[in-house]
């Protein structure tokens, strides 16, 4: 007669294999990497939260912070735009395309105090490229202090459209 007691090690084994298929990391290779020669970006932005059982509004800063990662060649930015929470255009950042050379980084800054844009507020962002080349990382960065408490989070920017 077969013991029962063994059943759940296989159990755990089984589990165990399992698992470590799941979260072993995973091989990317040169071919997997998607590269672009241009993209609009949507980027979510917060000039506040709403925290408390009130839903008091928690005042935020913002900087989207865009950066190129392709070590060998340059980007050019050809819009940064910056829109309301019912998409009104609030700013338009650039009025000549901006040259980012390989690995440099730039940041625009929506200050605290400045409430125009809302809980819903956006940028969209266009860029290009002679070649394809790895796409920026373009995120928002939003971050708040009062009394003590201070929050900070990060919105990673959603390609919207493959520009050509």
């Amino acid at each position: 007669m077969k013991s029962k007691r063994n059943q759940p090690n296989f159990v755990y084994f089984f589990l165990l294999i399992f698992l470590a298929g799941i979260l072993a990391p995973v091989n990317i290779s040169a071919e997997d990497i998607k590269l672009s020669s241009g993209q609009t970006v949507y980027v979510s932005i917060y000039s506040h939260i709403y925290s408390g059982l009130k839903a008091r509004p928690f005042d935020l800063a913002a900087i989207l912070s865009i950066r190129n990662t392709n070590p060998n060649n340059s980007i050019t930015l050809r819009s940064v735009k910056y829109y309301d929470s019912d998409g009104k255009l609030l700013k338009e950042y650039l009025s000549i395309p901006l040259q980012l050379k390989a690995l440099v980084s730039t940041r625009y800054i929506i200050t605290e105090g400045d409430k125009a844009g809302g809980s819903g507020a956006n940028f969209l962002v266009k860029w290009k490229s002679e070649k394809k080349v790895n796409p920026p990382i373009i995120e928002g960065v939003m971050i708040g202090t009062h009394s003590g408490q201070g929050i900070s989070f990060v919105s990673r920017g959603q390609v919207i459209k493959e520009d050509r």
